[in-house]
């Protein structure tokens, strides 16, 4: 048996009262009898320590006694008073997130945190919780200048492998561009009877990716063979093809006609705006699929998109 200090006791009188409506003193003749203090008292084993009578000195009694003579008891006490009260109240006078709070800060002046009585989807589960704040979109990272200058030399790095390496070596450093900008990039993956070269995050939406560095200039056939493999996905896929040659006119002319896109292309030259700092590579993204919605153009090149942004 340990002696409670001052302190101990101050904290289970304002919890007696705390818990005073959370249940009835005597069971209901015609209910479970366990939904009642002495019930919940011999669902915890210490039934002995609930004396009866007037109900807050008997419930400050029952607590004082179970922290007095068998504390391993007190949280399981605490666990069956709440289950309790979320049946016995359920329909008519449901148990709310005030009350939940209430208690939990004194079992913590206690000196106990009951796991279960802390979860954040339980509270949320009691009558009067709060609404979840709406989400607040963090703004896009951005890298350092150091960042896109090092990005930069790998680019012009690039122009001197050999063609054999020089693919890979391009995927290789998109994807640290990617990362830079925290994009959560994923390398290039196989599936049955296609390769996709990678793909990436921005807003929730995921893109597939296409990467190539030699020309000649893109045309319509590889545009219609990387749309077909974006739209073989999920209805939310969209694509981000990638030429560092650029597109022909042929091509993109062709591709535009009679058909929605679900892709948007990137050439050397929008990359170098990256790089050098004029735009950020997730901006200039949105930018580009919010021209190919209203315009249908798959391809704008960056100094364009410049041009409108106020």
């Amino acid at each position: 048996m340990s002696a409670l200090t001052a302190h101990e006791v101050r904290a289970i009188s304002d919890l007696a009262d705390a818990l005073y409506d959370f249940l009835p003193g005597k069971p209901h003749p015609h209910a479970d009898h366990r939904l009642s203090f002495p019930g919940a008292a011999q669902v915890a084993g210490v039934s002995p320590f609930w004396s009866g009578g007037s109900k807050t000195p008997a419930i400050a009694q029952l607590l004082r006694f179970t922290l007095e003579q068998r504390r391993s008891a007190f949280c399981p006490l605490m666990v069956a008073i709440v289950n309790n009260t979320l049946i016995y109240r359920r329909k008519k006078n449901p148990l709310t997130r005030q009350e939940m709070d209430r208690v939990n800060e004194l079992v913590r002046v206690i000196g106990f945190k009951i796991p279960e009585h802390w979860d954040a989807a339980f509270l949320e589960s009691l009558a009067g919780s709060p609404a979840p704040a709406p989400a607040v979109s963090a703004p896009p990272e951005k890298p350092t200048a150091a960042a896109l200058r090092e990005l930069s030399a790998e680019f012009v790095g690039l122009g001197k492998l050999d063609p054999q390496v020089r693919g890979f070596a391009f995927e290789r450093t998109l994807k640290e561009l990617f990362h830079a900008f925290a994009l959560a990039p994923r390398s290039s993956f196989r599936l049955v009877g296609e390769q996709i070269d990678g793909s990436f995050d921005l807003n929730n939406t995921t893109y597939l990716v296409e990467a190539k560095w030699t020309g000649p200039q893109i045309g319509v056939a590889e545009l219609l063979v990387f749309a077909g493999k974006v739209q073989a996905k999920a209805r939310w896929s969209r694509g981000v093809f990638i030429s560092y040659a650029g597109y022909s006119e042929d091509g993109l002319t062709a591709f535009a006609r009679g058909r929605a896109t679900d892709i948007i292309c990137m050439d050397g030259k929008d990359l170098w705006h990256v790089l050098s700092g004029d735009i950020g590579l997730p901006e200039l993204i949105e930018l580009k699929a919010r021209r190919a919605v209203e315009t249908g153009r798959a391809f704008v090149p960056a100094h364009e998109l410049f041009a409108n942004v106020s």
